[in-house]
């Protein structure tokens, strides 16, 4: 189905975040990284750049007091978020109803952390209308986590598809960043792992409230299959950390401890069609999925 979204449905204003917020009383923290979207026409836009179909079941995380959940629910057959505020998740129920009555079927709200949250959880909770596990992410993610709750759940959640997400621009730029580029790191090749990540906009301080310092940025993610390899999703992602853990060394350098020596992880580069003299920067994640493997096959007996 085509992508639906809705400029007549009302959205939460900058009045109403606050009446819900003294509702609450409710003191946005930075420790839960509570930045309240205060302008329909930012969610509209995320919404839309979403390009969510119409029978999806959409898993936000940070739902806070419903700006976002609105529009999904609007473009939606499901949503479930995941809320780790306990009052601010006892909430949201209430505030979808009061805004779109007759829709509780479609809204489910899952009180936790979502680094912790299981598939298991998920799907035990999810909204009498969904007809299956999540296939989507759209979230204003706090910045403190943004990096690790993305991988945390498309690990855990094999069923997503795409999204879009929300995230500090500089860590949205790193998501996105490709072999090569200075910001070109860790978030980028794990992300790599499980999606194609493109940066998808900008969005200013003057949406939120409070006012972050800083602005934010838009992640949009297609699914993919990880690299064909023997190698675990563990192993790769050693195999990544160890390499950027001392990113201006060159390979061989950066990897003779985890391999046991210089020249046996010469052997391992070299064995994975890598030149033992490059940087982990200029690395695809595929090269990453060789050398782990070609350690895993020189480790099995």
């Amino acid at each position: 189905m085509d992508s639906v979204t809705s400029t007549e449905q009302p959205l939460l204003s900058g009045a109403d975040i606050r009446k819900l917020a003294d509702i609450l009383d409710l003191r946005p923290t930075k420790t839960l990284g509570q930045n309240y979207v205060i302008d329909p026409n930012t969610i509209r836009r995320i919404v839309d750049a979403a390009h969510l179909e119409s029978s999806e079941h959409v898993l936000e995380i940070g739902p806070g007091l419903g700006s976002l959940t609105l529009g999904l629910m609007d473009a939606a057959q499901a949503v479930t978020a995941i809320e780790i505020d306990p009052p601010v998740a006892a909430r949201l129920a209430t505030t979808v109803e009061e805004y779109r009555p007759g829709t509780a079927d479609r809204l489910a709200v899952i009180e936790g952390d979502a680094m912790r949250i299981s598939a298991a959880e998920v799907l035990a909770i999810a909204p009498e209308s969904a007809d299956g596990p999540p296939t989507a992410i759209v979230a204003n993610l706090p910045y403190n986590v943004a990096v690790p709750v993305m991988l945390h759940l498309l690990a855990e959640l094999p069923s997503i598809r795409h999204g879009l997400v929300m995230v500090q621009q500089e860590v949205a730029e790193r998501l996105t960043a490709g072999p090569g580029s200075k910001i070109y790191g860790v978030p980028s090749v794990k992300m790599a792992w499980y999606a194609q990540a493109t940066y998808a906009g900008t969005i200013g301080t003057k949406v939120f409230w409070p006012a972050p310092r800083i602005t934010s940025g838009l992640v949009q993610f297609t699914a993919r299959q990880p690299p064909a390899t023997t190698a675990s999703r563990q192993q790769v992602f050693e195999v990544i950390d160890t390499a950027f853990a001392q990113r201006r060394k060159t390979l061989r350098a950066a990897l003779s401890n985890w391999a046991g020596s210089g020249v046996a992880a010469e052997e391992l580069l070299i064995a994975a069609d890598v030149d033992p003299k490059a940087r982990g920067e200029v690395l695809e994640i595929e090269h990453f999925a060789r050398i782990a493997e070609q350690k895993h096959r020189r480790d099995t007996p």
